[in-house]
């Protein structure tokens, strides 16, 4: 088998080398941030949200 010189600088100077990093770390972010927002929703339906537990308290208090 042949060896091959692996050159970090002219890794580092190639544009496609940081496109397809930052394309990567972007759907890796994406791919988080929708993660997060499924659990925030799977909460909300379990235990319901601040809003409706306010109207709640609202509708018991005495009118004057």
């Amino acid at each position: 088998m042949g060896t091959r010189n692996f050159d970090v600088k002219k890794l580092l100077n190639d544009r496609k080398f940081w496109f397809a990093s930052f394309l990567i770390a972007w759907a890796a972010a994406l791919q988080g941030h929708m993660m997060w927002l499924q659990r925030q929703d799977s909460f909300k339906q379990k235990f319901g949200t601040l809003d409706d537990h306010d109207t709640d308290d609202r509708h018991d208090s005495t009118p004057i």
